[in-house]
């Protein structure tokens, strides 16, 4: 059985791993997005009104996605990866009408949508996903 054994920094300074992550958007119990290791990791972003339908939640967030890359020096252009939670999967034709129009058809990111029940039962719709840094 193999023993882990941390490397020795006898002579180099350790940097605090707080140092190189920048944290996006605080609020209280989480931040919008970090940007660590030369990627940009999206909190699941909701609606700011969620009285509007999948669709209309849907362009909100988008929009909150957009602000957050710019925040981080970028634009939708760097997404790699993202998730869409459904709290209904009927909705889909709904987002993804939102989805495309927002979306940049030459710099697509993988994307997966799935059902599942939020937090907030008016949210019809959660987003995140990863995205290059910058840089």
């Amino acid at each position: 059985m193999a023993v882990f054994s941390p490397p020795s920094h006898e002579g180099t300074p350790v940097t605090e791993p707080s140092s190189r992550i920048r944290r996006l958007a605080e609020e209280q119990r989480l931040c919008g997005a970090t940007v660590a290791g030369g990627f940009i990791f999206l909190a699941g972003q909701v609606a700011d009104d969620a009285t509007l339908d999948a669709e209309g939640q849907t362009s909100d967030i988008l929009a909150q996605i957009d602000a957050l890359l710019a925040d981080a020096g970028t634009d939708k252009r760097a997404l790699l990866q993202v998730q869409i939670v459904l709290a209904d999967i009927a909705d889909a034709a709904a987002m993804n009408r939102a989805w495309d129009r927002w979306l940049d058809r030459a710099h697509k990111p993988a994307r997966m949508t799935i059902q599942g029940k939020l937090v907030d039962p008016q949210w019809r719709v959660e987003i995140t996903g990863i995205a290059l840094a910058p840089g």
